[in-house]
C-alpha cells in the first residue's frame, strides 16, 4: 500500500481529511528530528496503549504489536506543523486528566474495559468538535498546496489526531498489513469480479 493510498483509506475511515497528510505524501519534509526530541519512553509505551485499546488484538495482533505508539512519534515530530504538535502534546495530558476525571486514575492504570469506555467518550467528543468546524476545515483544504499555508485555522481534536495515526500506522504497518488484511507481495493480473464472502479481510494492495 502506497503512502496516498493508505492516507485516503484513513480519511475515509474518519471522514475527513488527514493532518499532517501534505508531508506525509512528500516524505516528511517538515525537519527531520529524533523522536526523543519530543517524546520519551513512557509517552510512547502510553501513545501505544491508547492505539491498542482503539485497535486490540482479536484475531490479528494489536496495535500495540506493530508498535504504533512509535509511528505516532514519528510522524508528530517530523509531519506535523509545530501548532499540531503542541496540541497533540497537550493531549496526552487532557486524556489523562479525563481520565482522571472520569474513574479517578491516570489511562495507564485503568482496566481494558475503563480504558475503551474512556475513549469512546473522546471520539464522541472530537466527532462533535470536528463536525462543529467543518467549515473551516473545508475552507482549510482549498489552501493545503499553497506554499505559504500554515496548517489549519482551527486546531483539530487531539484524539482525532490519535485515532488517524493509530490507524495510519496500523494499516501500513507489516502486521496491519499482512495479519489484519489480505496481503500478495507480487500481485498478479487485474480482476474486477473477484468473489466475495462476507467477513473477508480486505486487501492490503
Amino acid at each position: 500500500m502506497n503512502r496516498r493510498d493508505a492516507i485516503g483509506r484513513v480519511a475515509l475511515l474518519m471522514g475527513g481529511a488527514v493532518i499532517g497528510a501534505e508531508f506525509f505524501i512528500s516524505g516528511c519534509k517538515n525537519g527531520p528530528g529524533k523522536v526523543e526530541d519530543l517524546f520519551d519512553a513512557d509517552t510512547v509505551a502510553f501513545l501505544n496503549e491508547v492505539a491498542d485499546t482503539i485497535l486490540p488484538t482479536t484475531s490479528s495482533p494489536g496495535a500495540k504489536a506493530a508498535n504504533v505508539g512509535h509511528f505516532m512519534a514519528v510522524m508528530v515530530q517530523d509531519c506535523y506543523w509545530p501548532k499540531n504538535q503542541k496540541t497533540f502534546l497537550e493531549g496526552i495530558s487532557k486524556l489523562d486528566d479525563a481520565s482522571a476525571k472520569k474513574f479517578s486514575g491516570k489511562f495507564m492504570s485503568l482496566t481494558a474495559q475503563q480504558k475503551t469506555d474512556l475513549l469512546v467518550d473522546l471520539d464522541k467528543e472530537q466527532k462533535e468538535y470536528t463536525k462543529k468546524n467543518e467549515a473551516s476545515e473545508r475552507e482549510d483544504s482549498k489552501h493545503r498546496n499553497d506554499p505559504d499555508y500554515k496548517g489549519p485555522t482551527v486546531e483539530p481534536h487531539y484524539f482525532r489526531m490519535m485515532k488517524e495515526l493509530t490507524l495510519l500506522g496500523y494499516f501500513t504497518s507489516e502486521i496491519g498489513a499482512t495479519k489484519a488484511l489480505r496481503y500478495v507481495a507480487v500481485p498478479g493480473h487485474y480482476d474486477g469480479n473477484l468473489p466475495y464472502k462476507k467477513g473477508d479481510k480486505a486487501w492490503a494492495t
